[in-house]
């Protein structure tokens, strides 16, 4: 697996919670790719996992994607975040992947999309984000 600034930080709590786990990324190209557990106890009554969870997975797929990008200098917060749903989600793993489509130096702007196991768009979304120096940068 590919060194990024994440190693450098422990999981916060909510990322523990929905299951993150880095699968890959490309820091140069504002790439990342994570994998987060669908899990039953996130389901609606249809059995579906929520959308206020999906939504929480595409947030924490583009923040990281800003990060890795900077190599930890810049933390984010979600100014915007415009989703669409496309599909039922079911529980199991669910990938999400982002790509930072522009770095300024206050504000960054994300795609990110979720897919099912089996390659199914469950959900797509932008996100503008504002850029927050780390302490790290601070150094």
């Amino acid at each position: 697996m590919i060194a990024t600034a994440l190693d450098h930080i422990p999981t916060p709590p909510c990322a523990r919670l929905l299951g993150w786990r880095l699968i890959d990324a490309r820091p140069e190209d504002g790439w990342i790719r994570i994998l987060f557990d669908g899990k039953e106890s996130f389901c609606n009554p249809a059995g579906f996992v929520q959308g206020g969870i999906l939504s929480a997975m595409l947030d924490d797929t583009m923040g990281p994607a800003v990060f890795v990008m900077t190599e930890g200098r810049l933390y984010t917060t979600t100014i915007t975040m415009n989703v669409n749903f496309l599909a039922p989600a079911r529980p199991g793993p669910i990938t999400g992947e982002a790509t930072v489509t522009q770095l300024g130096k206050s504000i960054a702007f994300v795609e990110g999309r979720l897919t099912a196991k089996g390659g199914t768009l469950l959900a797509t979304a932008t996100n503008s984000i504002r850029l927050v120096e780390s302490a790290r940068a601070l150094r």
